[in-house]
């Protein structure tokens, strides 16, 4: 749940900036919360996002990439009802 938390927190401080008043944006008490959440990290783990169309150094993706996995997979735990396109804990 640590990762899943930092990611809370980190979005909700950005959402704050831009936020009239200080309710979260972002909360996982709810199912719509949680999917909220999921939606979320699925957008930063598309290939564009993820990478800021191509600008970024691998080693920036790749801890990008692993911060954002593991939010996913504290989510999944959390609650294995909440749907994923980006996202996949399925081993091959």
């Amino acid at each position: 749940m640590k990762s899943l938390q930092k990611f809370l927190d980190k979005e909700n401080a950005w959402a704050k900036l831009f936020s009239k008043n200080n309710t979260p944006k972002y909360e996982i008490d709810t199912a719509e919360g949680r999917q909220r959440v999921a939606d979320s990290i699925d957008s930063q783990l598309s290939p564009e996002n993820l990478t800021c169309d191509g600008e970024l150094p691998v080693r920036e993706i790749n801890a990008r990439y692993k911060y954002l996995t593991a939010a996913a997979a504290d989510l999944r735990k959390l609650d294995p009802t909440v749907k994923f396109w980006e996202y996949s804990d399925e081993t091959y």
